[in-house]
């Protein structure tokens, strides 16, 4: 025997010194692949249900979103100095205001609207709202609302995700994070567009950003048939389809590393496909409501009927655990959102049109099926209008943009109904007292929710980004 050769006393040995040690480096990467295979397979879904760090009064969120930015004067913030000042320039006492379009020579423009008192509450709402005032008891009426910029596509962005440029991940997103879905056959997070066409801000803001791919948005079609293909095609059964997912999931999970979220979202965007295709038919067919309950919502009526059924629709969702709906009033360009440059008359009574009696239906059907208790619903665009004219022909003037002063509303999910916090100056122009900034209406919504902002939190280039980036203030005028 040679002196300084031996043999491998065991198997182990002789794989690592065989092939001058190839052999068990060829053990070690089969057996890594054996493991990352079992925990592949033991993978939880990222969209599993979560229980809330903090209390909780709301488990979903409706936002309705009034793309363009509706004029707080003429809807939930009474000014009747307008009126008594019309046609004057703007006194030095109010300072200098912040617009995009407006002329050196502009004047104040008045109010056609009428306001009254409703509700024990009392509180003001314009003549646009008849259907949504009789729900103010159940509503709190922010008047102080403030953001950073004057355009739409960064105010969107901001009013969306926080940030003024496209990016980083929408409250949406930010929410299933944090909580997950309570739905294992729906979405947990649904945006429903208007059929006019996409906005300024574009498909980014309602975006997951950078946090993994699982927490992206499902964008939902206008009209009859807001998701496509949810029938199985001809001549395959529930159960082909049942095994060629599982197929897909295996294969998928061969190769797949765990922290590999696109792989991961992609696989359990089938496996949700598949389940949808059994449960979603039936929470998208509002065939079976009532023909009460779609008068409620103005459905079959013009020209409520298309947001009335995307509220419906809302009401639906999150009566089957969708956890976060986003139902946007106004697309397109221009003045087929609340974006009135030149006629305030026209558009705000087209856009209220729409929108007023879907939105109160809504509400009180969410009351009468016990479902408000739990489900923040929140109003509200990306800005507001200003004080003054804009525009050349004296009837027909419109208002620009304005970010120093506007009105939000929210209701249900523990928020105090009847309550009006914050004002702006005797124009409207500036808020005043109690000033809210989107990141405290951020962080309003995580606090019903029993998120915490500071808690919510996910490492994104080497910091610990979040939904509010500068802190947020609960407004706790409204907390019930």
């Amino acid at each position: 025997m040679i002196p300084h050769t031996r043999f491998a006393r065991s198997r182990r040995e002789f794989i690592a010194e065989s092939a001058a040690g190839f052999g068990g480096l060829a053990l070690s990467f089969l057996l890594q692949q054996d493991l990352l295979r079992a925990e592949a397979s033991q993978i939880v879904s990222p969209l599993a249900p979560r229980k809330p760090p903090l209390p909780a009064k709301a488990k979903s969120v409706i936002f309705l979103f009034q793309a363009g930015g509706p004029s707080q004067m003429d809807t939930f913030d009474p000014k009747p100095l307008l009126n008594t000042l019309e046609g004057q320039p703007l006194p030095k006492s109010f300072g200098p205001i912040r617009s995009q379009f407006l002329k050196d020579n502009a004047r104040i423009l008045g109010t056609r609207r009428t306001f009254k008192k409703y509700g024990q509450s009392g509180i003001e709402v314009s003549d646009l709202f008849p259907h949504m005032a009789r729900c103010v008891d159940d509503m709190a009426i922010i008047r102080s609302c403030y953001c950073d910029i004057i355009v739409h596509s960064a105010a969107q962005y901001q009013m969306m995700s926080g940030r003024l440029v496209p990016g980083f991940p929408s409250m949406g997103s930010w929410v299933i994070y944090g909580l997950g879905s309570e739905s294992h056959s729906l979405p947990a997070y649904v945006v429903m567009p208007a059929p006019e066409g996409a906005l300024e801000g574009g498909q980014p803001m309602y975006g997951q950003g950078f946090l993994p791919a699982a927490f992206q948005p499902t964008m939902m079609r206008p009209g009859a048939n807001p998701i496509l293909n949810l029938d199985l095609p001809r001549g395959v059964s529930r159960e082909q389809r049942r095994r060629t997912i599982d197929l897909i999931r295996d294969l998928g999970q061969a190769s797949m590393a765990p922290d590999d979220n696109q792989v991961s979202a992609r696989l359990a965007s089938y496996e949700l496909a598949f389940q949808m295709q059994t449960d979603a038919p039936e929470v998208v067919d509002i065939a079976h409501e009532t023909q009460e309950t779609k008068d409620l919502y103005g459905i079959g009526t013009q020209p409520s009927d298309d947001y009335g059924r995307r509220c419906l629709l809302a009401r639906r969702m999150v009566e089957k655990g969708v956890r976060f709906v986003c139902v946007v009033a106004g697309g397109g360009p221009g003045e087929l959102q609340w974006d009135a440059h030149s006629d305030i008359e026209e558009n705000h009574h087209r856009l209220a049109a729409q929108t007023d009696k879907p939105v109160a239906g809504l509400l009180k059907d969410l009351k009468r099926r016990g479902l408000l208790d739990s489900t923040l619903v929140v109003w509200g665009g990306e800005f507001g209008r200003t004080a003054l004219a804009e525009g050349r022909d004296p009837n027909a003037l419109g208002r620009d943009h304005s970010p120093t002063g506007f009105t939000w509303w929210m209701a249900g999910g523990g928020i105090k109904g009847g309550t009006v916090v914050g004002t702006t100056d005797d124009l409207g122009i500036h808020a005043v007292t109690d000033r809210i900034h989107f990141r405290d209406l951020h962080t309003t919504i995580l606090n019903q929710l029993g998120l915490d902002q500071n808690q919510l939190t996910y490492l994104h280039l080497g910091r610990e980004e979040r939904l509010t980036e500068l802190h947020g203030t609960v407004i706790e005028k409204i907390v019930a």
